[in-house]
């Protein structure tokens, strides 16, 4: 018997590894012309993996104070070995992850994977892209320049225009009235340990609701199944797509790598509260479509402060958009067209005001 198999053999006996490689290799996957958009929840998945790694790297030269963050992230990238690599990557994958979670979410909303019995699959998806907007924002702050000092400002300041709660939520964002050490601290708490725990926890859900109730086919493609039957429907999981799988991995990966390599991340200068902001200041991309959007909104829109209107207006989208998959009643074909027609205008409102945003002064 071989070194290898005697090994596996070893862990077999002891971890029943065919039992616990059952489920995999039972499951399928269905087969058809829009298969690779699949592919989007495990590239998600991966880069999460990559941000896991490359931020408890980081973490054991990153100190979270206002007067060592800066500094240690600048002897990250200075003086320890492939240190700007590790961030530049860290940096990054953060923002692809984004990405390609926003691209999941759209590639679900257009196959009709949201459909009955797959509703708690899409809350809980559609939680997680919360938490990855929370993981961006979070994070931003963390390298404590002056970039990031004022966009965070400018952050917690629209949330504390939200009525009621808002100035109650801004104060335990920024563990005060203004953006300080605490707020460093604070933000540096949830993004390496409240925001992982909550999203491991509803990434093992969102798995285990994927793997009982399988992978959603198009009613479009299910229909042309059924006016010309083929043997060729489905494909097993393990190792048929999951080969395709790591293959996906592996160009992210490249993709990942070569933007870290040739477009290092850059750190900034310091950030002084005591300075003015500078001019045209901006948040990350992924935020920019709101931002760019509160900013045309006239101060008062029928005696309402716009901004207000504004956040009010995207919470309400928001609250509905997790709803999505319950608003199927009667006439469930013509409510997933509209569906599809609401999501394609976001899809377009999103990338349009984003483009705008990044161009504007």
């Amino acid at each position: 018997m071989a070194p290898l198999e005697k090994i596996r053999s070893w862990i077999d006996g002891r971890f029943n590894l065919n039992e616990l490689l059952a489920p995999f290799k039972k499951k399928t996957v269905p087969r058809h012309r829009l298969t690779y958009w699949y592919f989007l929840g495990g590239i998600t998945l991966f880069l999460f993996v990559i941000q896991v790694l490359t931020g408890i790297l980081l973490l054991l030269y990153y100190r979270p104070g206002a007067n060592e963050a800066f500094e240690s992230v600048q002897y990250i990238m200075t003086q320890v070995q492939f240190g700007w690599l590790i961030r530049s990557i860290h940096s990054w994958s953060a923002n692809l992850m984004i990405f390609t979670a926003f691209a999941h979410m759209f590639s679900v909303l257009f196959l009709k994977a949201y459909r009955k019995p797959r509703e708690l699959t899409w809350l809980t998806g559609m939680i997680l892209l919360f938490l990855v907007l929370g993981f961006g924002f979070s994070g931003y702050l963390l390298p404590w320049n002056t970039l990031a000092f004022f966009a965070t400002k400018v952050g917690t300041e629209i949330t504390g225009q939200v009525p009621i709660v808002g100035k109650p939520l801004m104060i335990f964002l920024r563990g005060g009235e203004d953006v300080t050490g605490a707020t460093l601290t604070r933000f540096f708490g949830f993004h390496v340990a409240v925001l992982p725990g909550l999203a491991t926890l509803l990434i093992l859900i969102h798995l285990l609701l994927v793997q009982r109730l399988g992978i959603s086919v198009p009613p479009k493609i299910q229909a042309e199944w059924l006016a010309r039957p083929t043997s060729q429907r489905e494909m097993k999981f393990f190792p048929n797509f999951m080969l395709r799988e790591l293959m996906a991995w592996y160009v992210a990966l490249g993709v990942l790598g070569a933007l870290a390599a040739i477009l290092p991340w850059d750190l900034g200068v310091k950030a002084d509260p005591f300075v003015p902001a500078p001019a045209g200041i901006k948040p990350e991309w992924y935020f920019l479509f709101m931002f760019q959007t509160l900013k045309l909104i006239p101060s008062k829109v029928a005696g309402i402060d716009g901004e207000i209107l504004g956040i009010l207006s995207f919470g309400l989208v928001a609250f509905l958009w997790l709803l999505i998959p319950f608003f199927e009643r009667e006439h469930p074909a013509r409510t997933r067209q509209w569906i599809a027609g609401v999501a394609l205008f976001a899809l377009a409102y999103i990338a349009g005001m984003t483009i705008y945003g990044h161009f504007a002064q």
